[in-house]
């Protein structure tokens, strides 16, 4: 064989694979490896190099730049209250600014025409008005209002009174104005954000019973803080430079303290250097605080995270621990599978539905169901797609509300209270209550990317049952382990194959405790060999005393499991009987015709 010094190895060129096959491995892993060429690269890094040295040449060598004056000056004690005042302002503005954004945006995307239409209304003035009108605006608001005042409106009474002109020094004026144009471009982004988290999210978080505020803050505020975050900070960086713009109320910010001296002393250029350099001190610590609080956010949004600068002294200072041995691990998960959870109910719930419909527009969805699902029992729905089976699922637990008929569970009406001849539907804080007895196990999974298995298992019953922690962790263990996953609780959903994610979904419903449990096709977004992870886990709990409503296409699931068979078309029950009468011998011959398809 003949070789040259040309030869690779690696990269864009390799040795024939036909030189590769006459010889040992041993003897291709001594040819020499050559890295590709860029020339390029090379150009463009030369050229580079040249620009950098130009431009400092240009700068260190022309004494007109006034080196000396810009040491002068750079720690100068007026200067400093200067870029003191200017940090004062950057903070005030951006806590205040982005605390009354936040409520502005909440009340845009609120189901209160009233609240958006003022919210937006704001966002509309105070983006339309300059900062340096609106600073000048509130500075001679004296003229307007020689007094202001709070007391009880329309009948002069006054607990409180201030003269204006005295209220607002320039000071005041500047923090009012920024944090209005602040509050009015931060309203967006925050709104932007929300609106990014994925709707299933959101639903997620309400099968599980979890607080409106708990929603906003757990779930979804997280999640938002990855669209939030780089806007928010160029509007924040874009707010530290803007304080320049209070030199109109001759504030002596640090922009505005330069203008004194050099207009003192006429130099310019070195003055101007001085207040340069201080503002990109500031932006550089700002971007650094980006970039760990971006970090922070970024919790289970990638499989691997990229690795941080101080990943490896975090690395050296974290006491290891070594994983749990794969036999120990399958130990636990044995023991788990082989004993009932204490926790979980031993008997399910009565689920009744008496009449009910449902449209989105001019489609009828549901069209006057009733049926039973008896407690303790397992019943399979199957349908063609746009049947209603998966809008059936989620009117039990009130995701959906229905246009006509009722729903209870264990004689419980679902989304109302009945007093008298009246029902009087409910607010949403009690329905959320209603639903931690109906757990939900989601088509797409839905679990919270940005927190790991324990936490997401753990979150519904230490904020909805009071659960105490360490307690609640331990039951999420051992349903982990239950589902064959003991081993996998410090990961994020992210890091997980489907099969896994659906069936951490289905512990994350059990923690609950739930006496229904509804799983809404939870096979069909996984690929073929996943699928049996999940139907043994469903299949045990067929044996665990609580009333299951599954909706699927696993025909062979629905005859080993199920007690009834529930065939829809068209937003209707065609047919209801057990799996060998359905399979067997069924009456309509619709779902003859479906069967025949799928068998």
């Amino acid at each position: 064989m003949n070789t040259t010094a040309s030869s690779t190895l690696a990269g864009n060129a390799a040795v024939p694979a036909r030189d590769v096959g006459r010889q040992s491995l041993d003897d291709v892993s001594k040819l020499r490896v050559v890295p590709a060429r860029y020339p390029g690269r090379k150009i463009g890094t030369v050229f580079a190099i040249a620009v950098i040295a130009a431009t400092l040449h240009s700068m260190l060598l022309n004494e007109r730049w006034g080196w000396n004056v810009f040491a002068e000056w750079f720690f100068d004690k007026a200067v400093l209250v200067g870029l003191g005042r200017t940090l004062l302002l950057t903070l005030l503005g951006t806590l205040f600014g982005f605390t009354l954004g936040t409520f502005l945006a909440l009340a845009r995307v609120s189901r209160s025409p009233l609240l958006a239409g003022v919210s937006w209304t704001f966002i509309w003035i105070f983006r339309s008005i300059p900062l340096i009108v609106l600073l000048l605006l509130i500075n001679n608001l004296g003229y307007l209002y020689e007094y202001i005042t709070i007391g009880v409106p329309y009948t002069g009474i006054h607990f409180f009174r201030w003269n204006t002109t005295q209220l607002i020094t320039p000071f005041f004026a500047a923090i009012i104005g920024l944090t209005l144009n602040q509050a009015a471009f931060s309203a967006e982004i925050v709104r932007g954000g929300i609106l990014s988290v994925d709707q299933g999210q959101l639903e997620a978080a309400s099968a599980l019973g979890l607080s409106h505020r708990r929603q906003f803050s757990r779930i979804v505020l997280p999640q938002a803080m990855r669209s939030i975050l780089p806007t928010a900070f160029n509007e924040i960086i874009g707010l530290a430079k803007g304080t320049s713009q209070v030199y109109i109320l001759a504030l002596p910010e640090l922009f505005y303290t330069v203008q004194i001296i050099y207009r003192r002393n006429l130099e310019v250029i070195p003055l101007l250097m001085v207040a340069t350099v201080w503002y990109l001190i500031i932006l550089t610590a700002l971007s650094i605080a980006q970039y760990f609080i971006e970090r922070y956010f970024s919790k289970g949004a990638l499989r691997n995270r990229p690795p941080g600068i101080l990943d490896p002294l975090v690395a050296w200072l974290r006491p290891s621990h070594p994983p749990a041995a794969t036999s120990a691990l399958q130990s636990a998960t044995a023991a788990a599978t082989a004993t009932p959870l204490p926790f979980l109910r031993a008997q399910g719930a009565h689920v009744r539905l008496h009449g009910v419909s449902k449209s989105f527009g001019a489609n009828k969805v549901l069209d006057n169901i009733s049926i039973d699902f008896p407690a303790s029992s397992v019943t399979v729905i199957l349908g063609a797609s746009g049947s209603g089976k998966s809008t059936l699922l989620r009117s039990i637990n009130h995701l959906e509300r229905v246009d006509q008929g009722l729903i209870a569970i264990d004689d419980h009406l679902v989304g109302y209270r009945q007093a008298g001849d009246t029902l009087y539907e409910l607010k949403e804080k009690d329905i959320l209550a209603q639903r931690v007895e109906v757990g939900m196990v989601f088509q797409s999974f839905n679990l919270f990317p940005h927190l790991t298995v324990l936490e997401n298992i753990v979150e519904a019953p230490i904020s909805v049952r009071g659960t105490p922690r360490a307690e609640a962790e331990s039951q999420a263990r051992d349903l982990l382990a239950r589902v064959g996953l003991a081993d996998r609780e410090r990961a994020y959903p992210r890091q997980l194959s489907g099969g896994q994610q659906q069936r951490i979904a289905i512990a994350r419903a059990l923690a609950l405790r739930p006496k229904v449990l509804l799983f809404d096709e939870p096979t069909s977004a996984l690929d073929p060999e996943l699928v049996s992870e999940v139907l043994n886990v469903i299949k045990e709990l067929a044996r665990s005393g609580t009333t299951l409503i599954v909706v699927t296409h696993e025909i062979g699931f629905a005859r080993e499991v199920a007690d009834t068979i529930v065939f829809m078309e068209n937003g209707r029950i065609l047919e209801k009987g057990t799996p060998g009468k359905i399979f067997s011998k069924p009456d309509h011959p619709r779902t003859a015709d479906f069967l025949q398809k799928v068998l």
